[in-house]
């Protein structure tokens, strides 16, 4: 976590913030913890740039104020706690710290942080998160924080929707080829990305992850009637598997699975895993919340 700190200011609204490639989410409490209002605004997810990160970020905060109608107080009023997309990178932290306005308090973490956070309610636990991308986090018994995958798109991120997709327009290459049968998935791919070779290459050119994230679909639709789908959706649930295995080798900590692609391969996972599935008790914005509200203790 990174903290920065105006030691005399007192602050009376906290702001809990979700940002990564997609957008930004800011929830707006007051010192009892009520929800005043909500904003939403671009993406701030660190990669992208620090100066938008912070540009979308007052946005979102500018517009959680206006919901609540309150107009946008003095800078040293808020506390801030951010989960943030690429904030695992010491050197992006460094530049997005040093450009942070002054308010009363600014904690940052990643954004899988503060999902854990929230997910536990800041006790131990682990967390398997798989949308368009993937990533574990586990808080252990000793109190070690432990991560895992996160590695991002084309080198990682396996079991995640991006994957899955990249995974199924591979099936979709070997079958136009003649390498493979023309099954279910692949005639789904085609009817999305084209059945001809220029069609798949320009497309498959131009997707990104969350282009092929968007075919991750296809293979769930097609596995009742496609061996090759349902392969990939085992190798997808073993790769979550795994990453909570590596979090948790003794398998005693509760499991939060987070993201639309965890949840739907859960019934994939073994048994012995899925027993210790817990529902979460609050999302990431709660995570960001509680640090800034640690933030203040620690200051």
């Amino acid at each position: 976590m990174r903290l920065s700190t105006q030691p005399s200011a007192q602050p009376r609204f906290f702001l809990g913030v979700d940002g990564g490639g997609s957008g930004t989410r800011v929830r707006l409490v007051d010192e009892a913890g009520q929800v005043l209002g909500r904003g939403e605004a671009g993406p701030s997810g660190l990669s992208q740039g620090i100066e938008q990160a912070w540009e979308h970020i007052g946005m979102a905060i500018g517009r959680a104020f206006a919901q609540a109608g309150h107009a946008l107080p003095p800078l040293s009023d808020c506390a801030l706690g951010l989960g943030l997309a690429g904030a695992h990178s010491p050197a992006q932290c460094d530049r997005f710290m040093a450009l942070a306005p002054a308010y009363a308090r600014v904690a940052l973490d990643t954004d899988a942080g503060t999902a854990l956070r929230g997910a536990h309610g800041g006790a131990p636990g682990s967390i398997v998160a798989a949308g368009t991308g993937s990533v574990g986090e586990a808080l252990r018994r000793d109190g070690r924080r432990v991560s895992v995958g996160g590695w991002g798109f084309g080198i990682g991120d396996e079991g995640s929707g991006g994957w899955l997709g990249l995974a199924a327009m591979r099936i979709a290459h070997r079958a136009l080829d003649g390498r493979a049968a023309a099954g279910p998935l692949a005639r789904a791919v085609w009817g999305i990305a084209g059945g001809q070779r220029d069609a798949l290459l320009d497309w498959s050119r131009h997707a990104g992850q969350h282009g092929f994230a968007r075919l991750a679909p296809l293979v769930f639709h097609s596995a009742d009637a496609d061996p090759a789908a349902r392969r990939l959706l085992d190798e997808a649930a073993h790769a979550l598997v795994e990453m909570a295995a590596a979090l948790d080798p003794d398998g005693d900590l509760p499991l939060v699975l987070i993201g639309s692609i965890a949840k739907r391969l859960a019934p994939r996972l073994p048994p012995q895993w899925l027993a210790l599935v817990v529902a979460p008790q609050g999302d990431a914005i709660d995570g960001a919340l509680q640090l800034a509200r640690e933030a203040r203790i620690l200051a």
